[in-house]
């Protein structure tokens, strides 16, 4: 018999025990309620996975409980019992949706009815929760990661994506600004309004500032019609700036302004143009250093620096190397029709083991290549650039040199060396990142031969 809680109601004492105590005999957890106002009571300060109710209580009745459930309490599945020959409350049971039990009750049918109950909640609570990594996932877009520091991530997207507030995403190329840009819009009550990116590095200041803000016909030359800026593209919705460490002085007075006000003008016009967007911005500069030299606007810092999010490099978080990997090969095998479905193991080690200078970005671009130019139905490590697998971090023995458990403990050493590095020798920190537990870092180490700290790195 499946555990759960269980509530019977019934003014019918004797057998309210007996059939209590009977229930607690198959593993479930009973408590008790002789009538309407003392389960509602009961339902405030405790949660019930199903409730037995007698149709005929002496202060009301098991449907105006059932309703009463319905509303306040959806989580509890409630099983009906109706008296023997009882036929129209057995039928309004059945209409209003509610299981049917009739009396006097036979063992087989009540355990029955209870399994099958707990059986449909929890079908139930596996589709909310199905549904709710769904929404996230798609929420995300396609990032993914198990390390804590994106799990950080996620959850501040979460929690400041459906504010005005501005934020700062930071952090080196190819961590994924962009993305985390698209996911804070579509976790916010904007999400149904544009998104506009701009490059601002990619732009000279003078086409930057057109871009922006718009332009009227023969503000400059080359100016042969008005244009409207991605400023108002984004009404309604989310405007992302990425590189706006790049912006030049005057750019950066611009951009004041419109943070401050929310209003522009075009280049070459003199009409002033309100708008309600939520701005995200990016940078891979250290804004507060720049600011300290003099070369970013202090007080455009402050404006911007409103939520920061740091998004932490790929060699920070090497235990989602896999789990990126195999993503990106799931979308790539849809897009180019291959036949290639995962890594080989000394392919996975050669993946954890290089350092990603170029962050998620190389790492997208080192799996798509792999896979137009691989042969089989697996990536191996010869499918992987040199660049990865030429480094001094791993190095696969020739065959028969070593047996595989051998040959595995030098890359599994040096990865968990290299974790262990970057999180200043901290343990704790460096099992969440890898995803094992602490007892099993502690032994990978004492065998690897790291347990005496630093010093086992030499």
């Amino acid at each position: 018999m499946n555990q759960g809680s269980l509530l019977l109601v019934d003014d019918d004492r004797q057998l309210l025990e007996s059939m209590a105590d009977w229930l607690r005999s198959q593993g479930l957890t009973v408590n008790t309620s002789t009538g309407y106002a003392d389960a509602l009571e009961q339902l405030r300060h405790k949660s019930y996975e199903m409730l037995l109710v007698d149709v005929r209580l002496q202060d009301g009745d098991g449907f105006d409980l059932l309703e009463q459930v319905r509303r306040n309490y959806p989580e509890s599945h409630v099983v009906l019992m109706t008296g023997y020959g009882d036929a129209d409350a057995a039928v309004e049971a059945l209409r209003a949706g509610a299981a049917d039990l009739t009396k006097p009750l036979i063992d087989d049918e009540l355990l029955m009815c209870i399994e099958r109950a707990f059986a449909q909640r929890q079908v139930i609570e596996e589709n909310t929760q199905l549904r709710k990594q769904l929404d996230k996932k798609n929420a995300m877009g396609n990032i993914v990661g198990q390390d804590p520091r994106m799990l950080r991530v996620f959850d501040m997207v979460e929690s400041v994506a459906d504010t005005k507030a501005t934020v700062l995403l930071t952090g080196e190329s190819g961590t994924g600004k962009s993305m985390i840009a698209r996911a804070i819009h579509r976790h916010s009550g904007r999400s149904g309004k544009p998104f506009i990116e701009v490059a601002c590095g990619a732009l000279p200041e003078n086409l930057l500032e057109s871009e922006l803000f718009g332009h009227v016909a023969g503000s400059f030359t080359g100016a042969t019609g008005n244009k409207i800026g991605k400023f108002m593209q984004a009404d309604g919705g989310t405007i992302f700036l990425d590189e706006i460490g790049t912006a030049s002085p005057a750019m950066q007075v611009k951009l004041l302004r419109v943070l401050q006000e929310l209003e522009f003008e075009q280049v070459g016009g003199d009409k002033t143009f309100k708008v309600d967007v939520r701005l995200v911005l990016a940078t891979n500069e250290n804004l507060a250093q720049r600011v300290a030299e003099g070369t970013f606007r202090q007080d455009l810092y402050y404006r911007i620096n409103v939520i920061n999010i740091e998004l932490p490099s790929l060699s920070q978080r090497h235990s989602d190397v896999p789990l990126l990997a195999q993503t990106f090969l799931e979308e790539l095998r849809e897009d180019t029709n291959r036949p290639v479905h995962g890594f080989s193991d000394e392919a996975i080690l050669a993946l954890e083991a290089y350092p990603w200078p170029g962050n998620i970005r190389e790492l997208q671009n080192v799996v798509e290549r792999a896979v137009l130019l691989g042969k089989g139905d697996l990536i191996v490590v010869s499918d992987l650039p040199r660049d990865v697998t030429g480094g001094p971090t791993i190095s696969i023995p020739r065959a028969g040199s070593m047996t595989l458990k051998e040959a595995l403990e030098g890359p599994e050493r040096q990865i968990i060396l290299d974790v262990l590095e970057s999180n200043n020798w901290n343990r704790n920190a460096t099992a969440d990142s890898l995803g094992v537990n602490r007892t099993t870092l502690y032994k990978k180490m004492k065998k690897l031969g790291l347990e005496d700290g630093k010093y086992a790195a030499h």
